[in-house]
């Protein structure tokens, strides 16, 4: 079974996006807002995909605040983590957002919030998990 990795603020955002991604997707599921922990979940290769929020307004790493770009940026530049997938998700949906985040983070595919196509949300996902 493929695993999600949920890197969300926001619990009900979390919560919702699980229920969905196990129900209809039939994926396993883990959550965390913790750097270090999403840091070492990726480099165990523990997850076969991120979901990764834009904005983590309570997200530290070494002492220093960090947002979903970044985690993203740290993730894409390490030859370990480079691989894997990770979707950028967020609220921020003006026009140009979604080409400028992704252009400057290096994920692989933007979804915006809130999620309101619930089968697409995880046709999406599974469209980018690695196919074994």
């Amino acid at each position: 079974m493929k695993t999600v990795l949920i890197v969300e603020d926001d619990l009900i955002n979390a919560r919702v996006f699980s229920k969905i991604l196990t129900k209809r997707g039939g994926l396993e599921v883990k959550h965390t807002e913790n750097v270090d922990e999403v840091m070492k979940i990726a480099q165990a290769q523990e997850a076969d995909i991120i979901l990764m929020d834009v904005s983590l307004s309570h997200s530290m790493y070494q002492g220093k605040p960090v947002d979903g770009i970044k985690i993203t940026q740290m993730l894409k530049s390490d030859p370990q983590t480079a691989s894997l997938p990770i979707i950028l998700v967020t609220a921020h949906a003006m026009e140009g957002d979604r080409e400028n985040f992704l252009r400057q983070s290096g994920a692989d595919d933007y979804i915006s919030k809130p999620v309101v196509d619930h089968q697409q949300f995880v046709d999406q996902v599974i469209a980018l998990l690695p196919q074994d």
